[in-house]
């Protein structure tokens, strides 16, 4: 019956694509599944005039659809509604300025854990992403990406997938049945691959202060990038650390790999590495396949500060861009623009803290613009990521501030402390004029 099902919804990616019409509102994977076959056929149509209006609604774009969907003669016919800047609408923004044109992207601030009930309540009709191979009993996984994609195949009318071999299978709450399935086209190819970034020596020292505050036992949610993998590297001598995160990073990988993570003592999935997204390495994504260590689960169960709160030891560590001197942080805008978004940086943030024995690690670099620049600041340039009410740890590579239970005064000394020495005189200047300090 299965099979008869496939052979029913396989088709080319033009006649996919061409399910798709004027007006629908679509949801497209984030980051590697995205779907090159079926976003170049949908290309196709809006240049040829046979779609119009279609919005996209997804968080982190890459170059699959940047080579496709998100080109500048396609806005309108497409119209971008990111919850996630990546560079291709960042360039996609700078060069309608440059231009005089109005800002083609729709930015739609959320907390990653909201995404699927914000698109339910926008009224995404359809779902296209890749998948791994149908298995026998006539399931897809979503592989490397549950997060939002699992919870928009419950609702949306037209779902709508690109078999790869390639992507991985994985375990926990991250399928959909070949009786939900619209279509099926079938493309062979290598799935994107995220480059292992080189720690500079200020990563190598934030991962050791952070790596100072972790215990045997704890566990782990990482972002994304160098002072991550600073951290995982500083981690090699812990035992039974756990893994908690939205994000399965090379990184957090290999420390399984090696016996780190083992997640015997998880309080919440133990035995179990629990993710809702992964962007690696192919080696990540072969230890991934078929390792039923890990499983997968959808971002609005990952990310609910009350389940990463059941984690005992829970210990979040993301990264953000300033910090002004009560502890509020901008971890998403860059130079007056919107440059990422708010991720899933505050659900940790709480989740973690709400945790027995839990802990929430801010990092930041004390400077910016080859050190020319404080990145603490006495005023914030742009939104708040995390609010001064959150903030539990921040760690720069001059030191660590634990900022919670503070009064103001204490905070602005202690984030003063941990700033570039080049910069301390001018923020107590700033402190006082803002009558933090006396």
């Amino acid at each position: 019956m299965s099979n008869d099902l496939y052979a029913r919804c396989l088709m080319s990616p033009a006649g996919a694509a061409a399910l798709i019409p004027s007006g629908a509102r679509v949801a497209m994977g984030l980051g590697f599944s995205q779907p090159p076959a079926l976003l170049a056929a949908l290309a196709d149509r809006a240049r040829a005039g046979q779609v119009d209006d279609v919005r996209l609604y997804y968080l982190l774009s890459t170059g699959i659809a940047g080579q496709t969907v998100l080109t500048d003669d396609l806005m309108g016919p497409i119209r971008p509604m990111s919850l996630f800047h990546s560079a291709i609408e960042r360039g996609l923004e700078s060069r309608a300025r440059a231009q005089g044109r109005p800002n083609p992207v729709t930015f739609i601030p959320t907390g990653f854990q909201q995404v699927p009930r914000v698109m339910r309540q926008a009224g995404v009709d359809t779902l296209i992403c890749t998948v791994s191979p149908m298995d026998e009993d006539g399931f897809f996984s979503f592989g490397l990406n549950t997060d939002y994609n699992r919870p928009v195949s419950d609702h949306a009318g037209r779902i709508i997938l690109e078999v790869n071999p390639a992507m991985p299978r994985v375990f926990g709450d991250c399928t959909v049945h070949i009786s939900r399935v619209t279509a099926v086209v079938e493309n062979a190819t290598p799935l994107l691959e995220l480059p292992v970034a080189e720690p500079a020596p200020a990563d190598l020292a934030i991962g050791r202060l952070i790596a100072e505050r972790i215990e045997d036992g704890a566990t782990l949610q990482m972002g994304i990038g160098a002072l991550p993998n600073a951290v995982c590297a500083a981690l090699r001598d812990r035992r039974d650390l756990g893994l908690h995160t939205e994000m399965l990073t090379p990184g957090l990988a290999r420390l399984m790999q090696d016996g780190v993570i083992t997640n015997a003592r998880k309080t919440l999935h133990p035995g179990k590495g629990v993710f809702s997204f992964c962007m690696g390495t192919r080696a990540t994504y072969d230890y991934l396949d078929g390792n039923r260590d890990f499983e997968a689960y959808p971002v609005d169960y990952v990310n609910d500060p009350a389940v990463i709160a059941r984690n005992d030891r829970m210990v979040s560590v993301n990264a953000t861009l300033q910090v002004d001197l009560t502890g509020a942080c901008c971890s998403e805008h860059l130079n007056g623009h919107q440059f990422t978004a708010s991720g899933g940086q505050l659900d940790f943030v709480r989740g973690a803290t709400a945790s027995p024995g839990g802990q929430s690690i801010i990092a930041c670099h004390s400077t910016a613009a080859k050190g020319t620049v404080s990145r603490i600041v006495a005023r914030l340039d742009g939104p708040v990521t995390v609010p001064r009410n959150d903030v539990d740890i921040i760690v720069t590579e001059h030191g660590t501030a634990r900022l919670r239970g503070l009064g103001n005064a204490e905070r602005a000394r202690a984030l003063i402390a941990i700033a570039d020495p080049r910069f301390r005189e001018a923020l107590e200047r700033s402190a006082r004029d803002l009558g933090l300090l006396d």
